[in-house]
């Protein structure tokens, strides 16, 4: 089985998923080459700010690394996009928790301020909602792939009955 086979190409979820990682993944792009075009030094800790967070050339070179993934998913699409969401999302927020801890330390090699580990809370949520939307929830319609994908029985049992209903002869394709 591969990733992508329980979500078709046309389920409205792959545009949310899509939309959600490119808008996301722009966003960590813009600030990552801004950060390049201001030629900071890559382990700089002396609070360069681009955009109201303090940056340096390494963090600018992960936001331009995960923005091309969130872009990459975003081109992809469908359960790879919601996945790729869902684990960058995670990520974020744990580097806020851990940033949160290490602030005015020697370990804070990103050169994050207060703000950026906000920022980086507020990314990590909007990213993992963007990955969950219409796969994570305790009342999914019975029509959607990830439900599907989890109630096989009650599903097969659903789509029996619909092909029951149908008059003899008749394809989905006559009755729409």
């Amino acid at each position: 089985m591969r990733l992508y086979d329980e979500l078709p190409v046309d389920h409205k979820l792959a545009s949310v998923y899509r939309y959600g990682a490119g808008v996301c993944g722009g966003i960590l792009l813009a600030f990552g080459c801004l950060g390049f075009a201001d030629e900071l030094r890559p382990f700089d800790t002396q609070g360069a700010h681009i955009a109201g967070m303090s940056t340096n050339g390494l963090l600018s070179l992960v936001s331009v690394v995960f923005g091309l993934l969130l872009v990459c998913g975003a081109v992809v699409g469908g359960s790879i996009a919601s996945t790729l969401n869902m684990v960058v999302g995670a990520l974020f927020i744990l580097s806020g928790l851990v940033h949160l801890f290490i602030l005015d330390r020697p370990a804070n090699v990103l050169d994050f301020g207060m703000p950026n580990v906000v920022f980086s809370f507020v990314m990590g949520l909007l990213i993992a909602t963007f990955g969950m939307y219409g796969r994570v929830s305790s009342r999914l319609p019975h029509d959607n792939p990830y439900w599907r994908r989890r109630h096989p029985r009650q599903a097969a049992r659903e789509a029996l009955a619909v092909r029951r209903r149908r008059p003899v002869g008749t394809t989905s394709r006559h009755l729409s």
